[in-house]
């Protein structure tokens, strides 16, 4: 059967300090690698109320529980409590994850910041967020990062260039349909140098409480979609739903998986099977597009042949 790479998107300081060493935990419990994004700059999430007006926000809101996953503290950060800087406060944990060997890369600086402004945003804008990011990460992490994963799929032509410029081989930055078709991008001076592995499979805070769908149905409609199917996925989690409350039914989706025999591995090791078995020399290459999905609010990155 095919892989199943596990993109681990970190958004806030307490996904950080909480949720990333229970995954830790649980992956090594099970022998499985997965790739860790993190959020490395200023937790700005209770920005995020100015979505309430914004088309579905209030539906999912009410869907997937926001206040108990992630906490009244959490949600008062930029608004009544001051931001805390995660790469600060939670550089133990972040290092704690490269030392045990999992694959580290790079979300965002500001995750509220970005997701809400990079799609219009000019060419400086853009590459000072990054470059803090970036300066955090090696900081960090003593070395320069290898991937990276757009907060809620948003970038914009500026940013994906920025990836070659850091000579990124590869990235998840948006979400395409079921079964994995890696490409590159159309930029200004031809097909970027990276490739892109689109997030292929939906993600548990779009399932649950959909049509009164709980976390065992979720589990099980996500089965469904990769029983018998023997092409590559990528999956996406956050450290602060599965990480925390959603801890017990990912883990009986990552048992589900190994019942079906595929491999759960991060996202270099997708990578280099592709490039050991000759799949990227004849790459399609797409223009920057966006769309909106089911159950998520607004649009975002989405390979559209």
């Amino acid at each position: 059967m095919g892989s199943i790479a596990l993109k681990i998107d970190v958004d806030t300081l307490r996904g950080t300090l909480e949720g990333v060493p229970r995954l830790h935990n649980l992956l090594e419990q099970l022998d499985l690698k997965a790739t860790f994004l993190f959020s490395l700059g200023p937790d700005h999430t209770g920005w995020a109320l100015k979505r309430i007006f914004r088309p579905g926000f209030l539906k999912k809101v009410s869907r997937t529980s926001v206040v108990e996953h992630y906490g009244l503290k959490t949600l008062s950060y930029g608004v009544l409590l001051p931001a805390p800087d995660i790469g600060i406060k939670a550089r133990a944990t972040l290092q704690s994850i490269q030392q045990a060997g999992f694959e580290v890369g790079i979300h965002t600086w500001d995750h509220i910041v970005w997701h809400d402004q990079v799609r219009h945003q000019s060419a400086k804008w853009t590459i000072e967020q990054m470059q803090q990011s970036f300066e955090r990460f090696t900081d960090i992490f003593g070395a320069s990062p290898t991937t990276h994963g757009a907060a809620g799929w948003q970038m914009n032509q500026f940013a994906l260039e920025q990836l070659d410029r850091w000579q990124m081989p590869y990235a998840s930055d948006g979400r395409a349909a079921l079964n994995l078709v890696p490409y590159r991008y159309q930029l200004q001076h031809g097909p970027s140098k990276h490739i892109q592995y689109p997030t292929t499979l939906p993600t548990f805070d779009e399932l649950l409480g959909v049509n009164g769908m709980d976390g065992d149905a979720a589990v099980n409609h996500i089965l469904s979609l990769t029983a018998n199917n023997p092409n590559d996925q990528v999956f996406t989690l956050h450290a602060e739903l599965e990480g925390q409350k959603l801890l017990p039914y990912f883990s009986k989706l990552l048992i589900g998986w190994l019942h079906q025999n595929h491999q759960c591995v991060d996202m270099r090791s997708l990578h280099q099977s592709w490039i050991a078995t000759g799949q990227t020399r004849h790459l399609i290459t797409l223009p920057l597009a966006f769309d909106s999905i089911p159950n998520r609010s607004g649009e975002l990155v989405i390979m559209n042949p």
